[in-house]
């Protein structure tokens, strides 16, 4: 009887592997085609009359247990294998089958860098380093600020104070006393004091100094002044790319005042210098040097410089040009 059970466990399994490879699976048929009990019917041999299993296939030899585990598992493989074709797996992220592109867009893996201009802290001359989220905020201000033809006073106290919110007669106090002390030429290095903390562990009237010193500095360098005295002055700033060189000119010639400009940009770009109801633009397609140039009888009080590098900044930097008499 032990034998009998073992040759029919044997003829089961062929079976089983026999119906999963028929052509109706191969066409996604996981079903089995088995209508009732398909067990092997006894013959009577033709030789001696013993009783035989005709349908056991011949590598199934009685007692071969790891011969019936090795067909077991390839039936297991193969019913598994049908299953997965059939309902492909998810992302955690996917409900439903998707077909994703071999490759991307070359347009789509280009990278717009943003804050390209904030580099510049690194210049600045302040006893601790700001948070980059406060300098971003500080520059922002700085840059809308810097157009306008507010005192210079007045200037730093709108640059900090969406900062320090209800602290308007502080941040005036404070804006007073940075404005009259040394600070704020980077010649007195030596002076400015050592401080150990971060910025956040500082004190708000020490956070409001040090805001209002950066803010300060960030107005000078964006300024640009130019007088007969004074006809050349040039301007460093600092990016991620590399050094914006920037060099203005005043020339005055019998009748007529030229004011030039060179920039020396760290990617393409484009330098547009407007004022006196002119503008005068030069552009770029790689790295370089740059110039632009508007004449006139008589200088307007104030000139806007646009420095747009689309692989720095999505926003221009924008300087102010004061020419004097």
């Amino acid at each position: 009887m032990n034998s009998d059970s073992e040759s029919l466990q044997d003829y089961l399994l062929g079976f089983l592997d026999s119906s999963i490879n028929s052509p109706e699976n191969h066409q996604g048929n996981c079903q089995d085609n088995d209508k009732g009990d398909r067990y092997p019917q006894p013959t009577t041999s033709q030789n001696n009359g013993e009783l035989e299993l005709g349908s056991v296939p011949h590598t199934f030899l009685l007692g071969e247990i790891p011969t019936v585990q090795e067909r077991f598992q390839a039936v297991i493989k193969r019913r598994l294998q049908i299953h997965i074709e059939n309902h492909p797996p998810l992302f955690p992220w996917e409900t439903q089958i998707v077909d994703y592109p071999d490759t991307l867009d070359e347009p789509s893996l280009v990278f717009t860098p943003n804050w390209g201009w904030m580099a510049q802290q690194s210049k600045l001359n302040l006893p601790i380093p700001l948070p980059e989220k406060v300098f971003q905020e500080l520059f922002t201000k700085c840059q809308q600020l810097v157009t306008s033809s507010l005192p210079i006073g007045a200037k730093l106290v709108q640059a900090v104070e969406d900062l320090f919110p209800n602290e308007s007669h502080t941040i005036n106090h404070l804006a007073g006393m940075v404005l009259r002390t040394s600070y704020r030429s980077p010649d007195t290095l030596e002076t400015m004091p050592n401080i150990e903390s971060d910025y956040s562990d500082l004190g708000s009237h020490q956070q409001m100094a040090i805001s209002l010193m950066a803010a300060q500095q960030l107005l000078e360098n964006l300024t640009l002044p130019v007088s007969p005295s004074k006809p050349v002055i040039e301007r460093l700033w600092l990016t991620s790319a590399g050094v914006l060189n920037l060099r203005v000119e005043y020339h005055s010639q019998a009748n007529t005042t030229l004011l030039r400009v060179h920039g020396d940009l760290p990617t393409q770009g484009i330098l547009t210098l407007r004022g006196n109801n002119s503008i005068a633009m030069a552009q770029s397609s790689i790295p370089g040097c740059l110039s632009v140039e508007i004449a006139c009888q008589q200088l307007h009080p104030t000139y806007f410089l646009e420095v747009e590098c689309p692989e720095l900044d999505q926003l221009p930097l924008v300087f102010v040009i004061n020419p004097t008499i």
